[in-house]
């Protein structure tokens, strides 16, 4: 039997799933949101963070006191700094510049070392870059952009979880990213239901960062298999945004950018369905993005929010 794990990392899944009625569409569907920032850290990347390091752990690749390494924009970055901090390892971060300035501050407090790189090298830019990190320092890469825990662990938590609470699940959305969440609970949706829709959702990009403008003119993570979604849908950070300030004023739920971008993109699938029961995605709550006001600069009409990794 395996031991429980301490501290907080006994609290990472088992968040709420919560109906969503007064933001429904039509009578006959039902909205849903996974809200991902009740796990330790914020976000649901606490998820693939503790399983990337328990697999090292596992395999032996990782020593006690050792160093991890990883690209992140942001969410992966600071699970795997609460993850290192509870048990005792070093992390690095390569992430490209153009992030939310408060992540850099967040990942400051955990003690985390940011080493940047330069925007239009975009994702991959900072994927390679780590990887060449780990194998000139000896540190370990957790790899969250082909490592494939990361969609099991969604397969058997997330996953899991839903179908425990929602049974009939009709269409489910979820942020592009890794391909972990969206192709982890998709394949577990699709074991119970086979005609259950997969929605794909990526952020709409601006020309400083087209290293990750979209999956058709970036890199599209070796997890990712486009194939099986019934939509995909490109949401600039206007409307994400606009779609967090109503998510907040209708029904109280204070998401991430995200979150936003998920419940723009299943309000518009819904508009192709007369009744079903919607799940989508929210990723982390708003919390870290306040300082940057975003949503003033959405209502404002600011030309360069799609400028910055929001999600």
């Amino acid at each position: 039997m395996t031991p429980p794990r301490p501290g907080l990392l006994a609290h990472v899944g088992d968040t709420p799933l919560v109906e969503l009625p007064r933001l429904s569409p039509k009578p006959g569907v039902r909205l849903f949101a996974k809200l991902e920032g009740h796990n330790p850290s914020g976000s649901v990347k606490d998820r693939i963070a503790l399983a990337m390091v328990e697999q090292a752990e596992a395999q032996g690749r990782l020593a006690p006191g050792g160093t991890l390494v990883e690209a992140s924009t942001g969410n992966t970055a600071i699970a795997l700094a609460m993850v290192a901090r509870q048990k005792g390892y070093r992390l690095k971060v390569v992430i490209p510049e153009g992030v939310v300035p408060s992540i850099a501050d967040i990942l400051c407090l955990y003690g985390v070392e940011v080493l940047w790189c330069a925007p239009r090298a975009g994702m991959r830019g900072a994927i390679d870059e780590a990887l060449r990190l780990a194998d000139a320092h000896g540190w370990v890469a957790t790899r969250q952009f082909d490592n494939p825990v990361n969609p099991r662990v969604h397969h058997d938590t997330t996953g899991a979880e839903l179908l425990r609470e929602l049974p009939d699940i009709d269409v489910f959305v979820a942020g592009i990213g890794t391909g972990g969440t969206l192709m982890g609970v998709g394949c577990r949706l699709m074991e119970h239901n086979p005609g259950v829709a997969l929605v794909g959702v990526e952020p709409r990009m601006g020309e400083h960062l087209q290293g990750l403008r979209s999956l058709d003119d970036g890199y599209c993570p070796p997890l990712v298999d486009l194939d099986i979604l019934s939509a995909r849908y490109l949401i600039p950070a206007d409307r994400a945004l606009r779609a967090t300030r109503r998510l907040v004023e209708v029904e109280g739920v204070l998401a991430g950018v995200s979150g936003g971008a998920t419940l723009h993109a299943a309000l518009r699938y819904a508009e192709r369905i007369e009744r079903g029961n919607v799940v989508f995605m929210v990723s982390d709550g708003g919390w870290k993005y306040l300082p940057a006001k975003p949503w003033d600069a959405a209502e404002a009409e600011d030309s360069g929010l799609d400028e910055t990794h929001w999600w």
